[in-house]
C-alpha cells in the first residue's frame, strides 16, 4: 500500500502519463514503464496469434474465449494492463463500452521484459491471485521460457515450465497444442 506520506495515485494520473509509456496503478502508486520492446512484442503477438484463431474465434479449435492485447483491467484500487488477458465467454458475455474492463479475467498473460519483471512476478500476480484470475503464464523472450501457474485455493502453483520450442499444451489452452519456439523472433 501507498505510504501515508504519498500521494495515493488516480485514474487522472494513468490518463496524464506520457503516451510512450504504459500507466498502471499498483498498490496505491504510479507505476510507469516504457512500451514493449520488438522481442516483447513478437513474444507477446505470437501468443495473441496462436491463441486466437482455435479459442477466441473457434477456427480449428473449441472457441469460447474472448482474448485480447493490453486490456485496461480496474481491479479493486489497482489498474493493471496485462500483455494478453483472456475470459470466457460465459463470464464476459458482451464487451464493455468502457475503455477498461472491471471483470477479472480467467487467464491473464505477462510478457516478462526487464523494466516490468519486478511488478510481474510480485505485485501484480499478488492482484491476479486476489481477483480469483485461475490462470497465470509468464512468457520471458529472454530466456525463451513459458511458465505456467493455476490458482489453488488463492495461492500460485507452477504447473510447468517450457523451454526453448517445447510443446505448449497447458491449461486452459491445452485443447490446441503449438510449439513455442513460435514465440522467438529468431
Amino acid at each position: 500500500m501507498a505510504d501515508a506520506a504519498e500521494k495515493i495515485a488516480t485514474y487522472q494520473d494513468v490518463l496524464d502519463a506520457p503516451s510512450n509509456v504504459v500507466a498502471e496503478i499498483i498498490g496505491g502508486r504510479l507505476v510507469t514503464h516504457p512500451r514493449p520492446s520488438p522481442k516483447h512484442s513478437v513474444a507477446s503477438s505470437g501468443l495473441g496469434g496462436k491463441l486466437a484463431p482455435p479459442f477466441h474465434f473457434g477456427d480449428g479449435g473449441p472457441g469460447g474465449w474472448l482474448i485480447l492485447d493490453e486490456p485496461e483491467l480496474h481491479l479493486g484500487d489497482d489498474i493493471v494492463v496485462p500483455d494478453l488477458a483472456g475470459w470466457r465467454r460465459e463470464r464476459m458475455t458482451s464487451v464493455p463500452e468502457t475503455a477498461w474492463i472491471d471483470l477479472a479475467p480467467d487467464w491473464a498473460c505477462e510478457v516478462i521484459s526487464p523494466s516490468t519483471a519486478r511488478y510481474d512476478r510480485g505485485e501484480k500476480r499478488e492482484i491476479y491471485a486476489r481477483e480469483g484470475v485461475n490462470h497465470l503464464w509468464h512468457v520471458d523472450p529472454t530466456d525463451r521460457l513459458l511458465e505456467a501457474f493455476e490458482l489453488h485455493d488463492g495461492n500460485w502453483v507452477l504447473l510447468k515450465t517450457l523451454k526453448n520450442d517445447e510443446e505448449v499444451a497447458l491449461p486452459p489452452f491445452a485443447a490446441v497444442p503449438f510449439l513455442l519456439g513460435a514465440l522467438w523472433p529468431d
